[in-house]
């Protein structure tokens, strides 16, 4: 995750990010600036590991963006952000 936020703040789309640690999950958000909602929300739920995955992304708004069992394929829409297109 730490490895996806820098590469976010050099492309200069992400300044700030928090980490919470409660007891039954942990989350990861991501900020634009620093006195706004987070971008994006990274949360990683143990007990949900045998049921849908305990890896989930939420969005700006709240809306569950993508949830699984692999942090690569949960993170793959912020992934995509990254990505230009290149003309010869």
């Amino acid at each position: 995750m730490l490895d996806l936020y820098g590469r976010m703040v050099a492309a200069g789309i992400w300044r700030d990010y928090a980490m919470d640690f409660a007891r039954d999950a942990a989350s990861f958000c991501a900020f634009r600036r620093a006195a706004e909602r987070p971008q994006a929300r990274i949360e990683k739920r143990p007990a949900l590991r045998g049921k849908q995955g305990m890896w989930t992304l939420f969005g700006e708004v709240g809306q569950m963006l993508k949830r699984g069992h692999d942090l690569s394929n949960v993170l793959s829409p912020l992934e995509r952000k990254l990505l230009k297109i290149v003309e010869d």
